[in-house]
């Protein structure tokens, strides 16, 4: 549905407004569209673009960076910048990639204040994640030699995380985005953690989007579920939402994880963060009650499912 939706708190045990199943969040051209005011938070937008062959789209970036990063296909990234004395255009041709976990893609960060144009000959599927700031960084390409891909965790709490635009890693004046591939039956995002409030050197406040895509098996589309539970700040979010692809989870605040696969389907998501600090850094507090199994984790192999594919070539793991 393409109906306007407001962000609304949720009742306990419930979803409110914070789970957003896939044609929820439908604008225009967007499968998806997440900006601050729909959401009614700050700082961190995702919208989700599907081109068809020879199709292209153009937009304005307005006061918000943005990384075009693809989620199947390839496409060509155009940044003309707004106003005199900003530069001439950049273009970035992108690979991509066949799907979500077919591999690492290489990506584009166009900055505020600029026109964008995406055109892809073969058609796809791209993720635009922005964040409201006040920087001008510059134009670049993102190559996917570049992304580092760490696997955290182990046992059944083993996932791969590929760090293509986190803190320290791609720089960025308020956004950070990470992509996060669970095999079947596991579980990720746990123990549950928050970053709800500024507290330095511990933990960071950001307002966070997830993305689903779930691999399909023998014929049947994949399902998960996400859990975010009162951290006892701001809206109180309550939400245990059995989610699908193209389905959207928002966590303006609370303990969030886990993240679970159901078992012979893998679970990938797409996380964008933003928030008002000064330092662009991802600070994390587990929950008390849940914190130990990191403990755990040194005496347990890895999934030996992971990697889902091999790293690109240079990836500095």
């Amino acid at each position: 549905m393409n109906a306007e939706w407001v962000q609304t708190e949720a009742a306990p045990g419930g979803t409110g407004g914070c789970h957003l199943p896939a044609g929820a969040a439908a604008r225009g051209p967007y499968a998806l569209d997440i900006a601050p005011e729909r959401a009614g938070w700050g700082y961190s937008s995702l919208r989700v673009l599907d081109l068809a062959p020879g199709a292209d789209h153009t937009f304005a970036t307005g006061g918000s960076e943005w990384i075009v990063l693809p989620l199947a296909g390839g496409c060509t990234v155009r940044a003309e910048p707004d106003g005199p004395g900003t530069g001439g255009a950049a273009v970035f041709e992108l690979a991509g990639r066949e799907s979500v976990f077919s591999g690492v893609t290489d990506f584009a960060y166009v900055p505020r204040d600029a026109r964008v144009r995406i055109a892809s000959p073969d058609g796809g599927r791209f993720a635009l994640a922005g964040a409201r700031c006040a920087r001008r960084l510059p134009a670049r390409y993102g190559p996917a030699s570049s992304v580092p891909v760490e696997l955290r965790g182990a046992g059944s709490c083993s996932r791969q995380v590929n760090n293509f635009a986190a803190a320290g890693v791609f720089a960025c004046d308020r956004l950070i985005a990470v992509e996060v591939l669970t095999p079947g039956g596991n579980w990720s995002s746990y123990p549950p953690h928050k970053h709800d409030e500024c507290r330095p050197g511990e933990e960071s406040e950001l307002e966070e989007i997830y993305y689903y895509e779930i691999a399909a098996a023998h014929g049947t589309p994949g399902l998960g579920y996400q859990r975010v539970t009162p951290s006892g700040r701001g809206r109180g979010t309550d939400v245990l939402a059995e989610v699908r692809t193209g389905d959207a989870v928002l966590i303006p605040d609370g303990w969030h994880g886990p993240s679970i696969a159901a078992p012979g389907h893998a679970l990938y998501y797409l996380n964008v963060m933003a928030g008002p600090g000064e330092t662009r850094e991802w600070l994390i507090c587990d929950h008390p009650d849940h914190g130990w199994i990191r403990a755990t984790w040194p005496r347990q192999p890895v999934d030996p499912r992971l990697p889902f594919y091999d790293a690109p070539a240079g990836d500095p793991r």
